[in-house]
């Protein structure tokens, strides 16, 4: 029976890779890649770069499949709906790839940014694929995830002593009861959505393309350092043409402290 690999990578140091990481990426006979176009072409070569550190022997080989377009349209109206279309096209390009390009013995890789676990869709269209008929296993290897790298690029604890850790994504984030927002990982947030809940006595430790050579840290009570965060964001991204950013809020007495 096939294989897929489902690798966490960290978030662009390829040191982030555990031993078991490695060891997945060095049985894979393929590489899938999902193409987003060029605008993340850095990011496909960042992957290219983690592979021939660790495989030196040039392997394994890539295979690069067009990623379906989300119908942003529908999405405005219906997210979940837009998003369950979208992943069911994903599964069927991906079977169908997967099909094609191994044999029925071979193994195949994704290569996760973070971890698999952790706001990335590729368990679940995996698993849309096997539920129209594909056969394969699934092997999962844990990786560092952008909340862990975060609070380790600034030195900080993600919580206080006894407190509750929440995460959640920058669309949710206004929901979010006040109580929750004393220790608050965000993520998927395109619109600094931080503004609209910040208070005077909010802490936001912020940070983008963690863990690589790109990467920025920006932190401060969160009303002061608004605007330089909106600022930095946008630059970053016009230059690489994408980004990936996590945030810490914290909120009450003694939230400037990371302890």
């Amino acid at each position: 029976m096939r294989t897929v690999l489902v690798i966490g990578i960290g978030t662009g140091d390829p040191r982030h890779l555990t031993l078991a990481a490695v060891d997945a990426l060095r049985r894979a006979d393929v590489l899938l890649l999902l193409d987003k176009g060029e605008a993340t072409e850095d990011m496909r070569e960042l992957r290219r770069r983690i592979v021939a550190e660790h495989r030196p022997d040039g392997g394994p080989r890539e295979v690069v499949v067009a990623d379906p377009r989300r119908d942003d349209e529908v999405a405005a109206v219906d997210y979940d709906r837009a998003v369950a279309d979208w992943h069911a096209e994903r599964a069927r390009r991906i079977r169908a790839a997967l099909e094609a390009e191994t044999g029925d013995d071979g193994v195949a890789a994704f290569l996760v940014w973070g971890d698999p676990a952790l706001y990335d869709s590729t368990l679940r269209i995996l698993d849309r694929a096997r539920a129209a008929g594909a056969a394969f296993a699934v092997e999962v290897v844990p990786g560092v995830t952008a909340p862990a790298a975060l609070t380790a690029a600034f030195g900080i604890c993600a919580n206080r002593v006894g407190e509750p850790l929440h995460i959640t994504t920058g669309r949710r984030l206004a929901g979010t009861p006040p109580e929750v927002l004393a220790n608050v990982v965000v993520m998927l947030d395109a619109h600094c959505a931080f503004r609209d809940v910040a208070g005077p006595d909010t802490h936001i430790w912020w940070g983008a393309y963690l863990g690589s050579p790109e990467q920025i840290l920006v932190s401060g009570p969160a009303l002061e350092v608004a605007d330089e965060i909106v600022r930095v964001r946008a630059g970053a991204r016009e230059r690489h043409g994408w980004i990936m950013d996590t945030y810490l809020l914290r909120s009450g007495e003694g939230a400037s402290s990371g302890v």
